[in-house]
């Protein structure tokens, strides 16, 4: 997966880190290798997509994201991140042994 940074602001941060997650550690998700599945679309038909992976220090993690054009590139906005639960973490390996 490709992109060239990630689109951060004010909304988006504090949505993700009132999770405990800092922004440092979901961007070091889409560092390793990572599971990326669609998601919903919300009311205004943005696209969205779920990213399973592990942060820096190892920890799984679920990102929801979408993808914004701009003109410094494509760019990838989260909008939503936590660690996941210990029974997600058993399906993941299980589903996903390779990763």
């Amino acid at each position: 997966m490709e992109f060239d940074g990630f689109d951060w602001d004010e909304g988006n941060r504090e949505k993700c880190q009132k999770h405990g997650i800092s922004r440092s550690e979901i961007e070091s998700v889409f560092a390793r290798p990572v599971i990326i599945l669609p998601d919903k679309q919300n009311l205004q038909g943005e696209r969205r997509f779920r990213a399973i992976g592990s942060t820096l220090h190892g920890r799984r993690a679920f990102v929801v994201f979408t993808w914004r054009g701009k003109p410094n590139g494509k760019l990838l906005r989260p909008i939503s991140a936590r660690y996941m639960h210990r029974e997600e973490v058993a399906d993941y390996e299980k589903a996903y042994p390779h990763i």
